[in-house]
């Protein structure tokens, strides 16, 4: 059985996902997808790196890596309240604690912001957050595959290049990303050949 709620731990690689409550829309305009991101960086870039992602009308889709252990106690030193304990430090006093509430604290902020601004209230995202760990690299390049191949198996558009909300364009330009560029294409050996295999859908493609 596949492991749905995983602890984010330090240096662990994990892909986090989750859909709209009930099947609801989660982005209404391209200023809530541009909103969605910038709170992204504001929550979850300072305690983890980030792969791939991808944002859909009803659902979103990271590939992330937990950063380490010294940069995550640093980041949250006024949480902690002895940060050179050896004690396994417990609730949201213990780091991989910390980083998921960043995650609710992240969902929340755009949430609040969501429901203002389209006179809603109540939840917006289905509860809990999905997140699994990744355990080997050939899992890893099935899911950036995947994630990127998105909009395309939804029929949003007709390829990769078309849709704004996505890292694949990031990934393939020569602009300058906070993506960890370099490490995802490795995976696929070259720039090339990341192009080909996001030219078919996951299962044509062979990725092994």
């Amino acid at each position: 059985m596949e492991d749905y709620k995983a602890i984010l731990s330090p240096k662990h690689t994990y892909h986090v996902y989750n859909r709209g409550i009930g099947g609801e829309l989660l982005f209404l305009s391209n200023e809530n997808y541009r909103y969605f991101l910038r709170k992204y960086d504001n929550y979850i870039a300072p305690v983890a790196d980030t792969f791939c992602y991808c944002l859909m009308p009803n659902l979103f889709h990271f590939l992330i890596r937990i950063k380490e252990e010294k940069v995550l106690k640093e980041f949250f030193k006024d949480k902690i309240k002895n940060p050179d304990s050896s004690i396994d430090l417990t609730g949201f006093e213990n780091l991989s604690g910390l980083v998921s509430r960043q995650f609710s604290n992240f969902f929340n902020a755009y949430s609040k912001a969501f429901n203002k601004q389209h006179h809603r209230s109540g939840n917006l995202f289905s509860r809990p957050y999905k997140r699994k760990l990744i355990s080997d690299e050939t899992y890893l390049r099935k899911v950036i595959h995947y994630i990127h191949f998105n909009p395309v198996m939804a029929g949003i558009v007709d390829s990769l290049e078309n849709w704004e909300y996505s890292s694949y364009g990031s990934i393939i330009s020569n602009k300058k990303t906070k993506l960890q560029k370099k490490e995802v294409i490795s995976y696929f050996d070259d720039l090339e050949n990341f192009k080909f295999c996001h030219l078919y859908p996951p299962e044509l493609t062979g990725i092994e």
